[in-house]
């Protein structure tokens, strides 16, 4: 048989590759290489050089500030601009009078033409000789060699060093003062870790910063940076992870490196879960993947560094359940700083931090926007200011009103408003009827959140209307007949639809939806029912992201469980229509204003309620009065 032999690629082929590595190498590395040294430092220590005249000359620009000092030979720094208006004043302070032109001076046309050109074009053709008969060799003795490795290059080139000149403080960082407590320790310590010492006592090595989504987990680590004017080093857990086996683990080893230079300092890995998930090696050829040696290397480092030198390690996550145990364990992270939504006090706080920053009226009232925002994150509650602020620039107001506030939370709860929608009559009035329905049957239960709105505008979020309840104070617990009330509540729609039109429509979906987690949680994880008592038959898992529940019983109980959830619905769907049923007078009223006037606040409600169960007495008095 016939040898197929590979064909062999013209020598005009490699030497358009040496060109071009050539041309790159002209391009990039010569002018760094001829041009002068400069080292770049923080703007503190320019400052601190002009203050003790080791300034010789100084060049500012838009971006930066280039300087020499007056060393023997001369040393050349960079450092980023600053808004500083005094910068002009320093400088003639320290003796500086010309500060515009450039320090560093340009060679002559000759020398650059030789060097850019000449020198490249000289090595050039040297490489290519060597190349061409080292080829020549190779293909002589019978095949064209292998080559080196580009996958040996495993050091990490990935700049994570960030100066902390930001200027955030703790004072920037509302309604987490638990958060704030625990870390002003570790603040303390890189002030004066002294007065640890002398008592024997060691800084935690990590915190782990845990909680939703939006609640503030990477603002809190800048505040420690800042409040405590050292470097923070900054990096996202998934620029870990490489294709190439290895490179993650040699930016691990990279950035303690660096850390360790610039001790004391932070280190800050946001989505550490991305790298520390639990090993369990499914998936993977005995587990020995690049995402694996990146957490056993991390491991390795945090055991290596010693926190005496003032090096932190703060990560953050919202998945702490699938974090590695090694990875928590004290020595690592020792400490677990919960950052939860904010409660009352705290949205209040966070809407007035980011008040700060718009023009606002002086008779908004703050507390009234928390409590309509209530499960809101920090992130939502920035939102919700600035969307008030668009909307006062669309109104074509200065400053941002009340109101503004008030449909801004709508707008994140429930989105915007539909212009383009137009429901028919019979459809808003079904909607206007489905929505005083849950209205009506929360006003006539007890233990039931305040109306404080009620709209059949339609709304980018799909949904054709909406009423709103709002909580006089944070709600932490709930009690059975609280929940039983709210399942009702959410039937209400569904049950008004029913007694005035004698049909169901596709409107109660997620009432329906709600109504059965509810329920179904009363069940399996509250132990709110005689069948089954005090037994968890429902594990959650990422209960910052939404939580997701698995029954954890046999076939036959999550049978019963099923018939439970629909009987605890059912029950209170019977409340909800009794309730309905006794007081139609109410609804139909309701129902009508709520027709023709498309959006009623919860005092309006109130005020139609009870002029209608007014109205109603007066007649059976009369008809009493009658009969008598």
């Amino acid at each position: 048989m016939q040898e197929i032999k590979t064909p062999r690629k013209p020598m005009i082929f490699y030497i358009l590759i040496v060109m071009i590595v050539m041309m790159l190498l002209n391009i990039f590395l010569f002018p760094r290489m001829l041009s002068p040294q400069v080292e770049e430092v923080d703007y503190g220590q320019f400052l601190q050089m002009a203050e003790n005249g080791e300034l010789s000359e100084v060049q500012v620009t838009d971006t930066e500030i280039v300087f020499a000092d007056n060393s023997d030979p001369v040393n050349y720094y960079t450092t980023g601009r600053m808004e500083d208006p005094f910068l002009v004043d320093r400088l003639k302070n320290a003796g500086i009078t010309t500060f515009g032109s450039p320090i560093v001076e340009e060679m002559s046309p000759i020398l650059s033409f030789i060097l850019s050109w000449v020198l490249p074009l000289v090595i050039f053709a040297l490489l290519g000789n060597w190349l061409m008969k080292s080829l020549m060799k190779k293909m002589g003795s019978g095949g064209m060699g292998s080559g080196g490795n580009f996958m040996s290059f495993g050091k990490s080139n990935a700049k994570v060093y960030v100066q902390s000149t930001d200027g955030i403080r703790f004072s920037d960082v509302a309604g987490e003062d638990e958060a704030k407590e625990l870390l002003t320790e570790i603040v303390d310590y890189l002030h004066n870790p002294q007065r640890y010492a002398e008592i024997g006592a060691s800084i935690p090595k990590g915190a782990l910063l845990v909680g939703p989504p939006g609640t503030g987990k990477t603002l809190l680590a800048k505040a420690v940076a800042g409040e405590a004017h050292v470097p923070f080093f900054s990096i996202s857990g998934s620029e870990f992870v490489e294709m190439f086996v290895g490179m993650g683990a040699a930016k691990v080893r990279d950035l303690f490196k660096q850390a360790n230079e610039k001790a004391p300092c932070i280190v800050f890995i946001d989505e550490i879960d991305t790298i520390g998930k639990k090993r369990d090696g499914v998936g993977n050829i005995g587990g020995n993947d690049e995402r694996e040696q990146t957490l056993n290397q991390l491991l390795t480092e945090m055991d290596g560094f010693n926190a005496s030198k003032g090096v932190i390690i703060l990560a953050a996550t919202n998945r702490p359940d699938s974090l590695d145990p090694a990875l928590l364990r004290p020595g690592r992270f020792d400490r677990r700083i919960p950052v939860e939504l904010p409660d009352l006090q705290g949205r209040e706080a966070i809407l007035k931090v980011h008040a700060k920053k718009v023009k606002i009226a002086d008779n908004v009232d703050f507390s009234v926007i928390a409590k309509m925002a209530a499960g809101a994150s920090g992130a939502e509650l920035a939102n919700m200011v600035n969307e008030a602020a668009l909307r006062a620039v669309r109104a074509g107001r200065k400053f941002v009103t009340q109101p503004d506030l008030e449909e801004s939370v709508e707008v994140v709860i429930a989105g915007y408003q539909k212009k383009n929608a137009i429901l028919s009559d019979h459809e808003k009035i079904i909607v206007a009827y489905h929505e005083i329905g849950h209205a009506l049957v929360a006003a006539l239960q007890s233990h039931s959140a305040p109306v404080t709105k009620i709209t059949i505008i339609p709304r980018t979020s799909g949904a054709l209307g909406y009423t709103m309840q709002v909580e006089e104070d944070d709600h932490n617990l709930m009690s059975k007949e609280e929940i039983e009330n709210k399942i009702a509540t959410l039937t209400g729609g569904r049950v008004a639809e029913d007694l005035i039109f004698h049909s169901v429509t596709t409107g109660a979906s997620n009432d329906i939806e709600q109504a059965t987690k509810l329920a179904r949680a009363m069940v399996t994880r509250f132990g709110m029912t005689d069948e089954f008592g005090m037994v968890a038959l429902e594990t959650m898992s990422n209960q910052y992201l939404g939580g997701d529940a698995s029954l954890a019983c046999s076939p036959e109980t999550a049978t019963e469980i099923d018939k439970k959830v629909i009987a605890v619905v059912k029950e209170q769907y019977a409340k909800a229509e009794s309730l309905l049923r006794a007081h139609m007078r109410e609804l139909n009223s309701l129902a009508q204003y709520l027709y023709q006037y498309e959006t009623i606040t919860g005092d309006e409600f109130i005020d139609v309620l009870q002029d209608t169960l007014k109205q109603g007495k007066d007649e059976a008095n009369a008809g009493s009065e009658g009969l008598e």
